[in-house]
């Protein structure tokens, strides 16, 4: 018996040894090599082109140029064959003209085309925005200037004013902005981050207070610290609802009682959507006596024949576009750079 634990012994002995030594001849389990990582990885990052570049504004909108693709490829003079004039009708359509100015323009290239197709489109659309688009920055004497800033949620109307509060800080301007629209959550904080990058100052409220106290505490810190001009954001809930148009009447007439004058009431309309924007448009110009337009996101899929059509049926001047995300991609509108970069080749 003792033989036996004795040989038991020395096969475990031996067993046990055995796994040492090849636990320690076995060969190290290596990571694949990695290739080295370069020094520079992007030796240039490429500038987004400024907007004062050649064909700098026509790649910006490029969507709106895409649809008049066909109309710039016409050619021919005098009058107009029944192809020709299809394409063109078709392509102002797609283009959010409008029925009524799409046949305005018809009428004008049915009396004969001198300049080309595009040329003469060209032509009739400037007749079309040939308006008036000064905006004013002085109120009467012992007064404030109010620009007031009307539209529906989603428009970019806070933004807008953060842009436009930028400008006029870069222009030497005292500015105050007066966060009144209280019924959109977050909205007085998105407008505090724009006062806080450009250097203004700003009036909000608790959400769900009274805009119209929002706007008269403005004017009075305004006037305290001899501020140049107040931005006056409004309430932006859908343009049909009747209380919304009540309460933008009601702002308005506490923007314009003294000290404070209302010189600008601006529209703020999103240019995607087309002719919703002109429907919207109509809703807002009697409550709020607009002066002035400001179409966003034309750099998007908007298609640009919105511009021509609001301010031919409507009467009211876009006065400034938005062409991107930063705040240089708000400028003043101008018909022929406008035109050019849909039209020229």
């Amino acid at each position: 018996m003792t033989y036996v634990l004795v040989v038991v012994a020395l096969v475990v002995v031996a067993l046990v040894a055995l796994v040492v030594v090849r636990s320690r001849t076995r060969r190290p389990v290596l990571a694949p090599p990695v290739a080295p990582l370069p020094e520079v990885l992007v030796e240039e990052v490429a500038a987004r082109p400024s907007l004062d570049e050649p064909d700098a504004l026509r790649t910006r909108l490029a969507s709106s140029r895409g649809v008049l693709d066909r109309l710039r490829n016409l050619s021919g003079e005098g009058a107009l064959s029944r192809e020709q004039r299809d394409v063109v009708e078709e392509v102002l359509l797609r283009s959010d003209l409008g029925v009524s100015t799409t046949r305005a323009v018809l009428e004008q290239l049915d009396q004969g085309v001198h300049l080309g197709v595009a040329g003469e489109v060209r032509r009739v659309l400037l007749e079309f925005l040939d308006r008036d688009r000064g905006v004013r920055l002085v109120a009467d004497p012992g007064r404030i200037p109010v620009w007031l800033f009307v539209g529906v949620n989603g428009v970019g109307k806070t933004t807008t004013i953060g842009k436009l509060a930028q400008h006029h800080v870069d222009e030497g301007r005292h500015v105050v902005l007066a966060a009144g629209d209280t019924f959109r959550a977050a909205a007085a904080d998105q407008l505090a981050l724009w006062a806080e990058r450009a250097s203004a100052d700003i009036v909000r409220a608790t959400e769900g207070a009274d805009p119209g106290s929002v706007i008269h505490d403005a004017l009075g810190r305004a006037g305290a610290r001899h501020a140049d001009i107040v931005l006056a954001d409004t309430a932006g809930r859908r343009a049909n609802n009747t209380n919304l148009l009540d309460e933008l009447r009601k702002v308005r007439r506490v923007a314009d009682r003294d000290p404070g004058q209302v010189v600008e009431t601006l529209l703020v309309l999103d240019a995607t959507t087309g002719q919703n924007a002109l429907s919207q448009a109509r809703e807002f110009l009697a409550a709020a006596e607009v002066t002035g337009i400001v179409l966003t996101k034309l750099d998007g899929t908007a298609r640009g024949g919105i511009v021509v059509a609001i301010e031919r049926e409507l009467g009211i001047p876009v006065k400034f576009v938005g062409v991107g995300e930063r705040v240089e991609d708000l400028r003043v509108f101008v018909p022929e750079d406008f035109v050019d970069s849909l039209l020229a080749p």
